[in-house]
């Protein structure tokens, strides 16, 4: 199992794909959650009030928990929005969404001249793209007794975990992120101490 994934660094945009006087700009944004390709969606839409297709696709998650969707937005049925997921696919990438958005130049494309226009655009846009590896992390809650405080500690450094949030007073509580494939011997390591709970 890996625990690593590849997504891209900072939004890409703007980029201009002409095709019989069609024109397809290109954009490229990293999301976490469904919020996010909403609220990107609306900046793109708002941008671009008059475009006639705002075709669409994203991914998010890996593994077990992916969420993705490819939209084609009133094209025809499989002409935008799986060409332009498919290119997600083949870049191995995760935790984004690609737009492409259609300005009609008065002759028609057809289905393959759309799938190719679309694809395009999606492959130029995520070629300018940063690309970097990210970690699958889980978040963990450990609760303690303060006399504790040190060996617990020295667990959370020696694990290179990282201290997200923590309440320190007679009963302690530490929330900490550590990377996915070191979760299981972390639990283990802790679960030595005595009077030391921790949950996922």
């Amino acid at each position: 199992m890996t625990d690593t994934f590849f997504t891209i660094e900072h939004a890409v945009e703007n980029i201009l794909y002409k095709d019989k006087g069609s024109k397809f700009w290109g954009f490229a944004f990293p999301v976490s959650t469904i919020e996010d390709v909403k609220d990107v969606l609306q900046k793109i839409k708002k941008e671009h009030p008059t475009a006639g297709h705002h075709c669409y696709a994203y991914k998010l998650g890996t593994e077990k928990t992916i969420q993705y969707r490819a939209n084609d937005d009133g094209e025809p049925n499989g002409t935008a929005g799986i060409p332009i997921y498919n290119q997600i696919l083949s870049h191995n990438l995760t935790n984004l969404v690609i737009i492409s958005v259609r300005y009609f130049g008065g002759t028609k494309l057809g289905v393959s001249g759309l799938i190719k226009a679309y694809k395009t655009n999606a492959k130029e846009t995520l070629e300018v793209a940063q690309i970097i590896e990210k970690k699958i992390e889980d978040q963990l809650t450990i609760s303690f007794q303060y006399p504790q405080l040190s060996e617990v500690m020295n667990r959370i450094k020696k694990n290179e975990a990282t201290i997200l949030k923590q309440k320190m007073e007679l009963s302690c509580e530490i929330q900490v992120s550590i990377r996915k494939s070191k979760t299981e011997s972390f639990i283990e390591e802790l679960s030595l101490l005595k009077n030391v709970i921790t949950s996922l």
